[in-house]
């Protein structure tokens, strides 16, 4: 197991959903934008709330984790409500995407060292269908500012000129760098910085 494997393995392994169970505010908005039924993937799902959120809008979620703690969470609650969610126990370095195989991807609060995002954003441009779209918030450099949440290493925050160069395979229908209050279970509550990007892929 990787040490970053381990590290979220031993956040998700209380009962406490450390994220909450509510699903990110930014998704919900957007998710109406997802054509009926669309078959999505979801990276870095950790405890299952967005992918069992979207589920429950009756589409088909592959949730992708490198913490079988938080996995078995999401599997928990999915049985609970009867929907499907097929957890897939992984991590991002190793994980494939896929060629034109996803009706839209979710990324939320999924933070990358810089050369691992960079390969799984190009990832996923390929790994989108003509049409698809990548739904992603993460927190910004400026994040550090805060004490609201997430990495403390700049390298593994979402820059706006870099992230729109690392998706120059999308068309980007918001890509904007926003100041929100965010209320996400205990570890990410109050003031964030954030970037919110909505991308489809030509065709």
């Amino acid at each position: 197991m990787s040490e970053l494997a381990a590290f979220w393995n031993q956040r998700f392994s209380g009962p406490e959903y450390a994220y909450g169970e509510a699903p990110n505010d930014f998704l919900r908005e957007q998710a109406g934008l997802l054509a009926p039924d669309s078959r999505v993937l979801s990276l870095g799902e950790g405890e299952g709330r967005n992918a069992l959120y979207l589920a429950s809008l009756g589409h088909q979620l592959t949730a992708v984790d490198a913490a079988w703690s938080g996995l078995a969470k999401l599997l928990q609650r999915a049985d609970a409500a009867e929907l499907s969610v097929t957890a897939t126990l992984a991590n991002l370095e190793q994980y494939a995407l896929g060629e034109a195989q996803w009706d839209a991807i979710v990324s939320v609060f999924c933070h990358l060292p810089g050369p691992l995002r960079r390969r799984v954003l190009a990832g996923t441009v390929r790994a989108l269908k003509p049409g698809g779209l990548l739904i992603m918030e993460g927190y910004t450099p400026r994040q550090l500012a805060y004490s609201t949440g997430g990495p403390k290493d700049a390298d593994m925050l979402l820059e706006p000129a870099l992230v729109r160069n690392e998706l120059a395979g999308l068309d980007l229908l918001r890509c904007a760098e926003i100041e929100r209050e965010v209320v996400e279970g205990r570890l990410h509550t109050g003031r964030a910085a954030v970037l919110q990007v909505v991308g489809r892929k030509p065709g």
